[in-house]
């Protein structure tokens, strides 16, 4: 994984350079205004700072896995830590040896990387970006969280072995933390691998949880919400199974366009199937005083494209039905296929977050004749398990867009943020 920072005037110029210099797969980790010092400094105009990662090229083995310890609860990260380290300087005191000294001396020679990290003066602490910050701030929520603490049977430590090491510990707490927040075993598996390639035997807590979380963040990739373009109108569609909030979440959207942005925009559907499905959409129109209309096959939308050809955005609702009904599927996918121009065109693939892993899966297959889809996924209020976001990412490499986490419109949505996803992944809140 390659990280580097760039600073420049403003947010989009250091983005851009973050672009030319690691290409166009780059995602921003961190963004962080810098505000010169000293008396000098009054005449310096402040700068961003942008820190941007990109991942290199994996291993094609992504197969091997790690053993789960015995718990759906985790593990006490510290207080496991410590109990192997009592154990082992027990260990020592009874069997003293040179070689004993020699693996004790090597044991307390610290990672570069890590030494640099914990000499930093508290002065130079406190310019740490943000991303720094949050990093020690996840290690304590990971060491809060990992177990229910409140849980008296439990015994964290009866299935660790004594002879492994703390990079081994580690992975296997964080590997259990991501199933317990319903990330795929597999995927979880990919994750945990990036610890032993990538961390060296000797490195801190901090530190494997430092890569973790930047691994994740790449993996999750920057939002891709939707983005008007020169050429008007911009089409977007909104597909789905029934019962996603596919409405309320075309309501949120086009709130945030033609009341926060001042954008033309109107809207249409094709949801006949679901009783006042269309009364509601159009009272939504109504509200934010857009014009709406229903449409029934391809030539409808296109003849309402071109009624609407000088507005910013026309919004599509597509009626949802089960992820069995080929019938539905195909008209759905020639409602989209209406559109050809990819520049002009955007489908998004709306996601109940409270949804079954498996059913997801089989509702992305079925969907899979819809190129180019984004995910966006509903009802985050109603769980605190976000596994499914990264389950779907990884498994469809589908871009995520949007999050709602309630039925009140224009405000229950927002961005994904790859940083607060991978918190909730970790044990945060």
């Amino acid at each position: 994984m390659i990280i580097k920072k760039f600073q420049a005037e403003t947010e989009e110029d250091a983005i851009l350079q973050a672009k030319d210099s690691l290409g166009s797969n780059a995602v921003v980790v961190n963004i962080k205004t810098i505000k010169p010092r000293g008396v000098m400094g009054w005449f310096k105009k402040t700068t961003v700072e942008v820190t941007a990662a990109l991942e290199e090229k994996e291993s094609a083995e992504q197969g091997s896995t790690v053993k789960k310890v015995s718990s759906d609860n985790g593990r006490d990260i510290i207080k496991a830590i410590d109990e192997i380290r009592i154990r082992e300087e027990q260990k020592k005191e009874t069997h003293v040896s040179n070689t004993d000294n020699l693996v004790r001396q090597r044991k307390e020679e610290r990672n570069p990387y890590i030494r640099q990290y914990e000499e930093k003066s508290l002065s130079e602490k406190k310019d740490d970006n943000d991303l720094e910050k949050k990093l020690e701030s996840l290690q304590q929520l990971l060491e809060e969280n990992i177990v229910k603490k409140d849980d008296k049977n439990f015994k964290p430590y009866e299935e660790i072995n004594e002879d492994e090491s703390e990079i081994e510990i580690y992975s296997k707490l964080i590997y259990n933390k991501l199933l317990d927040y319903e990330v795929d075993e597999k995927y979880a598996n990919i994750i945990v691998d990036e610890i032993d390639k990538n961390v060296r035997p000797e490195g801190c807590l901090d530190y494997v949880i430092s890569t973790v979380y930047q691994k994740m963040i790449l993996k999750l990739g920057e939002p891709k919400p939707i983005k008007l373009t020169q050429k008007k109108p911009k089409i977007v569609f909104f597909i789905g199974p029934t019962g996603v909030g596919k409405t309320t979440t075309i309501a949120k959207i086009a709130s945030k366009f033609a009341l926060e942005d001042k954008c033309k925009v109107a809207m249409l559907t094709a949801d006949t199937y679901r009783i006042a499905a269309t009364d509601q959409l159009e009272t939504y129109a109504k509200i934010l005083n857009v014009p709406f209309k229903v449409v029934y096959t391809q030539d409808e939308v296109r003849s309402a494209v071109n009624q609407f050809e000088d507005y910013d955005l026309i919004l599509v609702d597509t009626a949802g039905h089960s992820h069995q009904n080929e019938k539905q599927l195909s008209d759905t996918k020639k409602l989209t296929d209406s559109i050809e121009d990819g520049e002009q065109k955007e489908v998004f693939l709306v996601l109940s977050a409270t949804t079954k892993y498996h059913d997801l899966l089989r509702i992305a297959d079925s969907y899979k004749e819809i190129p180019g889809y984004k995910l966006i996924f509903t009802k985050l209020d109603e769980t605190t398990y976000y596994g499914n976001i990264l389950n779907l990412r990884m498994y469809t490499d589908a871009d995520l867009s949007y999050l709602t986490c309630g039925q009140n419109v224009p405000d229950d949505i927002e961005k994904i943020d790859s940083q607060k996803i991978v918190k909730q992944l970790l044990g945060g809140n």
